[in-house]
């Protein structure tokens, strides 16, 4: 899986959170970040590799089968599909997939799911944190991973602060319910 989306958007929260519960259930991770200038705002990516078997390659992810847009300005930039393989995955927070995304994902053969995460992060946090909205709803799109293992690592992660896990558990929920595929 390939994570876009902006600096302080939890895009690298959002991959770890992913790598950790597949590691729970036994598969072999890797999770990495990449980052541009290190500061708030500017694009990052994150990459994650699940698998039966152990993973040897420890780079970026150039080839994904999936492909998680955090940030709603992104899905109109037409290289946010490159490199996605044939019948792949995109995950984009929107109430509603762009032309630009939508014509990316047809020339891929890629299915499109989208959920309205700012709505959701607003609704759940009162601020724009779209990393476990997104997440889950990616979680819903892909089966990777089990909803309960992704729940049982975000309760853990954030647990210094019982509210702001039961917060995240409920955006996971709410998004791995609402997103929907696109027809």
């Amino acid at each position: 899986m390939r994570w876009h989306g902006r600096g302080g958007q939890g895009v690298v929260t959002s991959s770890e959170l992913l790598a950790l519960a597949a590691l729970r259930e036994g598969k072999f991770v890797y999770h990495a970040p990449e980052f541009g200038p290190e500061r708030r705002g500017a694009p990052v990516k994150a990459y994650t590799r699940i698998s039966r078997e152990p993973i040897e390659l420890h780079s970026g992810i150039y080839e994904p089968s999936a492909v998680v847009v955090i940030d709603p300005s992104l899905q109109n930039d037409p290289s946010i599909a490159s490199g996605l393989r044939k019948g792949g995955l995109i995950v984009v927070n929107a109430k509603s997939p762009g032309d630009v995304l939508l014509r990316s994902a047809q020339e891929k053969g890629a299915e499109v799911w989208y959920v309205d995460a700012y709505s959701i992060a607003m609704e759940v946090f009162g601020r724009p944190f779209y990393n476990t909205p997104m997440l889950g709803a990616f979680v819903r799109a892909s089966n990777v991973v089990s909803l309960e293992s992704v729940v049982s690592v975000a309760m853990e992660r954030f647990s210094k602060d019982s509210k702001l896990a039961q917060l995240n558990v409920l955006a996971i929920r709410r998004a791995y319910d609402e997103v929907k595929k696109y027809e």
